[in-house]
């Protein structure tokens, strides 16, 4: 029945994305699914059963309420990022300083801190991509190659970042710290980036930009003051976890003095910025409005409804042993081939499966956490091993959403994504550094690659 519930899952999955529907029809279905083969599995009648799943799914999403507030403050600091001007002064002064044979150079690294910074890889590629899209065509840097770096940028951030929602999820499914994590998938991390940049660097030289637009540049110092108190959102968000102050508290300060700066230096009444919060960003300008609209508490929603109905899943999984033949089976290949490869390929086919980085996620984390618990792993060595696997890899699946949005803002197709030499070195690194960051004695025997 498992495999029979499973088809019909995936088969409403690609029903969604073909009538172009949200994700959030397609779990409300699975959980309908997965809900009657637990009933069944219990053994129980249609109600209790009901009431018995409702109380563990219910447990299940009060665990993630944290990361539930975060996704919240989240969309907060993503509209104030915009009123203020902190996203403008950062695009402006950055394509000031370009030198023509380091432009594509200067995108990625531009990319990889506002994502960073935003800890989204959509809204980098709807805002900077696409102005640095615009610029490459205008000065005859070739648009693919530039989409393709711009895809490494975008997702150095929305893996590693402190307010990324994938990062967010990740730790809060997985049970971690969230600062934690994100300081090991720095490290990690650390050797990808290094030669990401010296690729992007020589890549850039053989592909210089002959101008920049200065229309761009125009429409930015018609619209904001571009004063530099607009980078003081930014300083505090990357400032103060490195000071050791919570998640919570970091965006918090963020979003304030997003809100301070909005008011005072870029003149925006308060009940604007204050709505602007909620409901998110909305240029005068319809130039800049195709840059820099959206944000808000509401681009949240979804998002947030997508955690706590993956979240009532997990307690399904976990309360009915569901998944039980499956896991013995991922726990032995833990054994003979080591963990993170076992991660890889279920990555991978969670992926390609599911076209959708939230979904597959859970159901790594699902798939996962008892195999490399059972086999001597943690609960920070699986969020480690899905950062460095799943995460990454959704980027360079054809037909999914991780890949496809990006790729249609930027204009170009699949063609770019050879270029996105950063998520393919992410995983190939970390294949052969592992050993160094996490032990696996279960599987030494087969060497560093686990």
């Amino acid at each position: 029945m498992l495999i029979a519930v499973f088809v019909l899952f995936v088969g409403g999955m690609i029903t969604v994305i073909i009538a172009g529907k949200s994700m959030i029809w397609a779990l409300l279905f699975g959980l309908l699914l997965f809900s009657a083969a637990g009933i069944r599995k219990l053994g129980m009648g249609i109600p209790k059963g009901l009431k018995e799943l409702a109380i563990w799914s219910r447990d299940s999403i009060r665990d993630s309420l944290v990361v539930i507030e975060v996704m919240f403050i989240i969309g907060f600091i993503t509209a104030a990022w915009r009123i203020s001007g902190t996203i403008t002064v950062f695009v402006y002064y950055g394509m000031k300083i370009i030198i023509p044979p380091i432009f594509l150079l200067a995108a990625f690294l531009l990319s990889c801190l506002l994502s960073y910074a935003l800890g989204t890889s959509f809204g980098v590629a709807g805002t900077l991509g696409v102005i640095f899209m615009a610029l490459a065509r205008s000065g005859g840097v070739n648009p693919v190659i530039a989409a393709g770096v711009i895809m490494s940028g975008i997702y150095f951030g929305d893996r590693a970042s402190p307010v990324s929602s994938s990062a967010n999820m990740v730790a809060g499914i997985t049970g971690t710290d969230i600062i934690a994590n994100v300081k090991l998938m720095m490290k990690t991390g650390a050797l990808p980036l290094a030669i990401t940049v010296i690729a992007y660097g020589i890549i850039s030289f053989l592909n210089p930009i002959s101008h920049v637009d200065e229309a761009v540049l125009k429409s930015f110092e018609d619209s904001f003051t571009l004063s530099l108190w607009g980078f003081l959102p930014a300083v505090i968000m990357l400032l103060l976890p490195l000071l050791k102050v919570g998640i919570i508290p970091s965006i918090g300060a963020s979003v304030v003095s997003g809100v301070i700066v909005g008011w005072l230096v870029e003149k925006v009444s308060l009940l604007i910025v204050i709505k602007t919060l909620v409901f998110g960003y909305e240029s005068p300008d319809d130039g800049l409005g195709t840059i820099l609209n959206g944000g808000g508490m509401f681009s949240m929603l979804e998002v947030v409804a997508i955690l706590a109905i993956s979240c009532a899943y997990s307690g399904i999984f976990n309360r009915t042993d569901m998944l039980k033949s499956i896991l013995m089976i991922i726990e032995k290949a833990c054994t003979k081939t080591g963990r993170f490869f076992v991660s890889f390929m279920v990555s991978l086919l969670t992926c390609v499966i599911f076209c959708n980085q939230t979904i597959a996620s859970l159901m790594c984390n699902d798939l996962l956490m008892k195999p490399y618990l059972n086999t001597g792993g943690s609960r920070q060595e699986l969020a480690i091993d899905m950062e460095n696997s799943v995460i990454v890899i959704v980027g360079l699946v054809p037909w999914a959403i991780a890949c496809t949005v990006p790729l249609t803002f930027m204009g170009v197709g699949l063609e770019a994504l050879p270029w996105a030499v950063y998520l393919y070195l992410v995983p190939l690194c970390y294949f052969f550094t592992k050993g160094h960051w996490f032990e696996n004695k279960a599987s030494c025997a087969k060497g560093r690659a686990h």
